[in-house]
């Protein structure tokens, strides 16, 4: 352990690694502190550079966009009121009161180091224990691994926005769309309806930049002029943040980060959620409740250290099990097979160096992000002033030349236009893509799992799970009770927010 320690480490003291990483990060915090353009479509857009990179430099620059992104989002909710994420949602609340009072160099730099706090902890946590978990999930086989990826899906279903029966819809498309192709277990051609192309199946990447990326550059074509904002208000100005209030706040990050720890291990559920319940957190453990929503400091540090908390436990499923968490750690898979890795408790005892030099990075990355962050904040206030629409054009470039040098395949230009039709319009009618992803990464594995289980039970899988598979039973069972558990949760906490 110690020996894979040192080499991971030896393998990130390299220039062109913090490079790659600063770069990621300046390029996150950009497009978050644009309203309107999202971290999951920057991360879309910029996948296919990746591919060009050694894993060593590609993923932990994707990182870099992920936690940039995420923290860039809180500079418009703080200083305009419009949130740059879903994860700075939260942050409205009190931000933009703390600007009225002319605060808002304050409230940026209590967000930065909340952010780049909760982020570090909640990374080292995952780096700790990561390890442990990969090596319980090598004892399990395929029919553990089939009744955890069902709950996965389920539970992302659930945890979409909008209906069950529309999450259900999206996922069932998804889960169709993997099965295009050649089949994983007999190498079967099915559902090519005798279109040649089709009988290599779907690539992810054009699915990808298609759902994640054209919808939100259609959506910021159609908004131009609704997000043009006050350059007046743009700045970061008023004092400092001082130590002490600093140590004021101690208690509620370190709380939030807990919040968000534990949250980030579950797929589906994300920055939002954890972002409100660290707020409801610390406003229920304040002594001075009534200040929240008024231009509370504390009311900034909890919704930031809790949504960048999450940031590193998405990691413990994607790499552990190979499950991702959300559209962003399904991204960052699909960088992970473009690089030939297939993330998994296998990849820790075949890649284990480069896996801890990843987890490694993340940590190098919330150092980066309180340099970077202080540095330049001020200078990302500006941006948020830009006409987005002046941005497009190069968004609109990015995303078509990556799509196409990743194979240079005509088809995917093509099927990354239909994808992009297809999410604007689930945009447009309020359905959530999230589990259509989900089901197309899914669905190749669970399907060879449950045909390895199959297989395993001679023609008796009742009797055989019963038997000698009591893990999968149990999971079955909780599965139902665990999914009525999370909605009835989110259905709670959806109140509480309105």
């Amino acid at each position: 352990m110690i020996d894979t320690l040192t080499e991971a480490i030896q393998l990130l003291m390299r220039l062109d690694v913090i490079l790659m990483i600063s770069a990621g990060m300046v390029l996150g915090m950009l497009v978050g502190a644009l309203p309107g353009f999202t971290t999951v479509m920057a991360m879309a857009i910029v996948l296919p550079i990746s591919f060009f990179l050694e894993p060593i430099l590609g993923i932990p620059f994707l990182i870099g966009v992920y936690k940039g992104g995420i923290f860039g989002g809180s500079i418009p909710a703080i200083l305009v009121n419009i949130p740059g994420t879903g994860a700075s949602v939260a942050t409205t609340l009190d931000g933009p009161a703390m600007a009225r009072k002319g605060q808002s160099r304050k409230a940026l730099e209590m967000a930065l180091v909340a952010s780049a706090v909760g982020d570090f902890l909640s990374s080292f946590g995952t780096s700790l224990v990561i390890g442990v978990i990969a090596a319980i999930a090598l004892l399990i086989g395929p029919p553990e691994i089939s009744a955890i990826l069902i709950l996965s899906l389920l539970i992302i279903v659930v945890s979409s926005s909008g209906s069950f029966l529309k999450g259900m819809i999206m996922l069932l498309i998804g889960m169709f769309l993997a099965t295009v192709g050649q089949d994983p277990v007999g190498a079967m051609v099915r559902f090519d309806f005798g279109f040649h192309p089709l009988q290599a199946g779907i690539d992810l990447l054009p699915l990808i930049i298609g759902l994640f990326a054209i919808p939100e550059i259609l959506l910021a074509i159609e908004h131009r002029r609704a997000n043009v904002v006050d350059p007046a208000h743009a700045k970061a100005q008023g004092e400092r943040l001082k130590w002490s209030e600093i140590m004021q706040c101690r208690r509620t990050i370190l709380r939030s980060t807990a919040i968000g720890g534990v949250i980030g291990m579950i797929p589906g559920v994300g920055q939002v959620v954890a972002a409100f319940m660290g707020y409801s957190a610390a406003k229920g453990a304040s002594s001075h409740p009534e200040t929240f929503g008024k231009g509370e400091i504390e009311g900034i540090a909890a919704p930031e250290a809790a949504n960048n908390a999450v940031n590193g436990p998405t990691m413990v499923p994607l790499l552990t099990l190979g499950i991702p968490g959300d559209n962003i750690t399904a991204i960052l898979l699909g960088a992970f097979v473009a690089q030939g890795l297939r993330p998994g408790p296998q990849m820790f005892q075949e890649q284990g160096v480069l896996v801890y030099a990843i987890l490694l990075s993340m940590l190098i990355a919330c150092v980066l992000l309180l340099v970077i962050g202080y540095i330049l904040t001020p200078v990302f206030a500006r941006v948020v002033s830009i006409n987005k629409a002046y941005l497009v054009p190069l968004m609109l470039l990015f995303a078509v030349g990556g799509t196409y040098v990743y194979r240079s395949n005509p088809m995917d230009l093509y099927f990354m236009i239909g994808f992009g039709v297809f999410g604007y319009a689930a945009r447009k009618l309020h359905f959530d893509v999230t589990p259509l992803v989900m089901g197309f990464i899914l669905t190749p594995p669970l399907e060879y799992a449950l045909a390895q289980s199959a297989l395993l039970s001679r023609g008796d899988l009742f009797g055989y799970l019963i038997t000698s598979r009591p893990i999968t039973v149990v999971v079955l069972i909780l599965t139902p009770l665990l999914i009525f558990w999370i909605a009835n949760r989110q259905r709670r906490q959806a109140r509480a927010i309105k």
